[in-house]
């Protein structure tokens, strides 16, 4: 067991922000490094220690010699890579415990095994979790793919060997469309991953998306914090993630949570890891990929678990025991995240860019916000359109969903596009409220909802516009009494 008192966070924006504050609580100084494109980042200022890596702003958050580097100079004990970037790279997991730091997260041959998704496929269907039916080596050209998918039969999925987060990854119902999506799909992969080796599978129509959160020490110990539904999603890029399913049948869900445990105590995993499933309508599941890092969602699952689960991910690097078991665990309640992004849903969802000139935030009991945005903030153009999670709670469905409308309502951002119009419709929508969802919800709903910028303004939206309004007049002449000004709030 080593303690670990200087830790170097190895990422930006509002996962930076998280684990700083995680170190925080911790009494552990945390260190970031940061890009010429991040300087005015609020993370850089609330960490305890900033070193800049100059040069080209994606390479920062890349090139781990440097990163190395700046961790040696800073007399750090341990480094945290967040999520995306170099989260998921075993090379930099090794490079870090090679120069002596401890390494947040896994052991750098279960971070290799489950970025190979033929050969974790294959280790999970040697322990016993089930799979769909699809290739076990990589398939390099576009002949040998067609003949492997007409022997499955249609419909089939083309996904990134090498990959994962849902690039790379098409979807062919017919035969005369496979030759098309394959190049496609192995220049995605080619531009994300630097690979272009795909492999192809059986393809679930319209499933639940269902994944299981697990925390795992370095004695044998492993439990379950319960699920995450992720089906709500635009191109398998998650949009809307639930935390417990308000749909998954319980008998269901106990088997997801023994099958997940079991195996990562049959393949000796530790840190903390989430393992995906695909449910399809008639209950069955197939397991299709773990992640070995912390997820962008992980906040739904400490709403309802009380969990802090970048601490406890902190301490088992350290070499800390699990401090609960899993009889301990009580998961009460719901949770939502709505992913906040800088795009536009009228057209496409393209990525927009600005300077945030007015940034009003909801709150109240059961509202979470994780964002490192500020007013006067400038959007960098060169990373992910991600600006923020807002996260809801409450005791039962329905509540959690009525505080999600008004927690919408409240969040205002000008000075670019985002999605927040987008999740204004979908908590306002009956399939939603009823948990009657599937993967291809948004495909069959995007055309009915109403993502006008103007008309899908909310209530709180067009008072401040009202307000705003009202004050430029009484500035233009005094014949605007406050009290008319008052009735609006």
């Amino acid at each position: 067991m080593r303690s670990i008192k200087k830790l170097l966070i190895a990422n930006r924006g509002e996962i930076a922000l998280r684990i700083i504050r995680a170190c925080k609580e911790l009494g552990i100084i945390s260190v970031v490094v940061f890009s010429e494109a991040d300087a005015n980042g609020v993370w850089v200022v609330k960490a305890d220690e900033a070193y800049p890596i100059l040069g080209n702003p994606i390479d920062a958050y890349l090139h781990y010699e440097r990163i190395i580097d700046v961790a040696k100079k800073a007399k750090c004990d341990a480094i945290h890579p967040g999520y995306g970037f170099l989260s998921e790279s075993a090379e930099f997991a090794q490079a870090c415990i090679d120069n002596d730091f401890i390494f947040i997260g896994p052991k750098p041959e279960h971070i290799e095994l489950f970025g190979d998704k033929m050969a974790s496929k294959e280790a999970m269907k040697k322990i016993g979790v089930p799979v769909l039916e699809g290739t076990n080596t990589p398939v390099a050209n576009v002949e040998e793919g067609e003949k492997i998918a007409q022997e499955i039969g249609f419909p089939v999925i083309i996904k990134a060997a090498f990959g994962g987060g849902g690039r790379g990854m098409r979807i062919v119902r017919e035969a005369q469309e496979f030759c098309q999506l394959f190049e496609a799909a192995t220049n995605e992969s080619m531009k994300y991953f630097a690979q272009g080796e795909m492999f192809i599978e059986k393809f679930v129509e319209n499933p639940r998306h269902i994944e299981v959160q697990i925390v795992a020490d370095k004695y044998g110990n492993v439990v379950h914090l319960g699920e995450r539904d992720c089906s709500i999603q635009r191109r398998h890029q998650k949009v809307i993630e639930i935390a417990p399913s308000p749909s998954l049948d319980d008998k269901v869900r106990q088997k997801l949570f023994d099958v997940a445990t079991n195996a990562m105590k049959k393949l000796g995993y530790e840190s903390v890891g989430t393992i995906e499933y695909l449910v399809d309508a008639q209950d069955n599941f197939y397991f299709i990929e773990m992640n070995t890092r912390v997820q962008v969602e992980h906040p739904v699952t400490e709403m309802i678990s009380g969990i802090d689960i970048i601490q406890r991910m902190i301490e088992i690097a350290a070499g800390d025991r699990l401090m609960f078991q899993q009889e301990e665990i009580f998961l009460r309640g719901y949770a939502i995240e709505f992913r906040i992004n800088s795009e536009n849903p009228q057209k496409d969802f393209f990525p927009t860019t600005g300077v945030v000139k007015k940034y009003l935030t909801p709150g109240g009991p059961g509202v979470r916000l994780d964002s490192s945005l500020y007013t006067g903030y400038e959007l960098p153009t060169c990373y992910d359109s991600m600006v923020g999670k807002l996260i809801v709670y409450a005791l039962d469905w329905k509540g959690c969903v009525r505080k999600a409308k008004r927690a919408l309502d409240e969040f205002y951002i000008e000075g670019f596009e985002t999605n927040i119009s987008l999740h204004r419709e979908i908590v306002r929508d009956e399939v939603f409220q009823s948990a009657t969802f599937d993967t291809g919800y948004l495909d069959k709903n995007m055309k009915r909802f109403n993502l006008d910028a103007q008309s899908a303004l909310s209530d709180e939206e067009e008072k401040m516009k009202q307000f705003e309004e009202m004050i430029a007049k009484m500035k233009e002449n005094k014949l605007v009494s406050l009290k008319n000004c008052f009735t609006l709030y």
